[in-house]
Parts: structure tokens; sequence; C-alpha cells
């Protein structure tokens, strides 16, 4: 007599209650790695969980999103500004500073770097251009800039420490920025769509300069081969000095 089946099926039963189904396995992620419990534990990088769909799972892929909007929103606050009193921008320290309270006062926007040719001409004029007219409502903004030819490489300390101790800048100076390229610091932006220099907007080396009125207007823009006192006598004309 052939043999029943029943004991062949109920034998199939039990190992596929001992076995889970291969889905339900726990997910590994290369030799050596920490067993994982869930598939959103996984690096995207890892083989058994694609890039693609980490991307479309992961909530790490919200960090660049959030980055690119910010940029964006940036952009569109340089854009639609009309006063450098719109901008908020960061001291040597890393704080946030607002343009706004400089309101009533002349400004000199200038990129620095410390190791240039024109860094010893430049940093002592202007220091006594400051020391001249401090009092009359007249203020230097420097901004660090390491974009041409390498010429500020330093640390936010490192190059304060350079200005004060070479060349008594008493003016605040503020965090490294771009003054060039995808990077450009919203300011710079502002001020070079107001006041192109001779051959286009891009800033053309280390120490130009932006006059700003008390308004916080760009009324000019000059190379950086001017000598900071050459323009003493725009300076005194906006602060309605004699």
């Amino acid at each position: 007599m052939p043999p029943r089946p029943a004991p062949l099926l109920s034998r199939l039963r039990a190992a596929a209650a001992v076995a889970p189904p291969a889905s339900a396995s726990p997910l590994r992620c290369g030799r050596g790695h920490t067993r994982l419990a869930s598939p959103f534990a996984l690096p995207p990088s890892c083989a058994r969980f694609p890039r693609a769909a980490a991307a479309a799972v992961s909530p790490l892929v919200r960090r660049p999103v959030a980055g690119g909007f910010a940029l964006f929103s940036m952009a569109a606050a340089a854009s639609s500004a009309t006063s450098v009193h719109d901008f908020t921008v960061k001291d040597a320290s890393g704080k946030e500073v607002d343009l706004s309270t400089y309101k009533g006062k002349v400004l000199l926007i200038v990129n620095v770097a410390s190791q240039c040719g024109l860094t010893n001409s430049n940093y002592t004029e202007l220091s006594q251009l400051y020391e001249k007219y401090k009092d009359q409502g007249f203020e230097i903004l420097a901004f660090p800039c390491n974009q041409f030819g390498g010429q500020e490489p330093g640390t936010n300390e490192e190059i304060v420490q350079f200005a004060c101790t070479h060349f008594k800048a008493e003016y605040p100076i503020f965090d490294k920025v771009d003054v060039n390229g995808d990077n450009t610091a919203p300011i710079y932006k502002f001020l070079k769509s107001n006041k192109g220099g001779l051959f286009g907007e891009n800033i053309k080396w280390n120490f130009s300069k932006f006059l700003v009125d008390k308004e916080g207007r760009v009324v000019e823009r000059y190379a950086p081969t001017t000598s900071p006192l050459s323009i003493e006598k725009d300076i005194k004309k906006l602060l309605g000095s004699s």
C-alpha cells in the first residue's frame, strides 16, 4: 500500500513554522558590521540597500535640501535688499552682527588679506583714516578673503591678531568670506550688483573698497590699487565735514 501523504505535509508545515521567511531576515551592512533590525538604519552606500532607495526614505536627505533652501533664501535676500543695513554677517568669533547697527554712519567695506603686496600700505592707511574720522561717524568693515593667491590662509583669530599687532586695526574684522563665485557672501553680492567694476562685477583682488553712505547705499567702488588716503575727500563729503 502506498504511503499516505499526511505525514509529509505535516513535516513541511513544521519546518515552515520553525524557519522564518527570507524577507524577514535581519539585514547586514557588509562583513563585520553590526546586525541591523531595520533597513532604515543602513548607510546609503550599503549594497543591500541601494543609494537611490536610501535617498527615498532616509531623513538624512533633508539636510542638503534645507541647506539649499537656506542658500536660496540668502540669495533672495541679497537680490531684494535695498541697503547694506538689510544684512546680517558674522564677526571673527562667529557671532552674528546686524549691519543695521551702522545706520547713520559712513562705511568703507574692504576685503583684506595678510600676505598681499598691498597689505602694508592699505592696512597702514586704513588705520590712519579710522583714527582720524571714527569719532565723526566713520566705520571700516574688513572682510578677510582667501580667494586671491591664497594670501589670507590663517584662521580668524590669526587674522585679527595680525591686523591688531602690526597695524593697530581697531575697526571690526569679520568672518572670512568668499567675494566671488558660487559661495559669494550675500553682502558682497549686494555690493557688486550696486557698483560694478571696470571689467565687470567680480572683485579683482585683495583690498577692493566700497564706500557706503549713512543710509546704507553704495555710492562708490575703488580698485585694489587705490590707496585709502586718496579717497579721504569722498569720505569727508559723506560725513559732511569740511
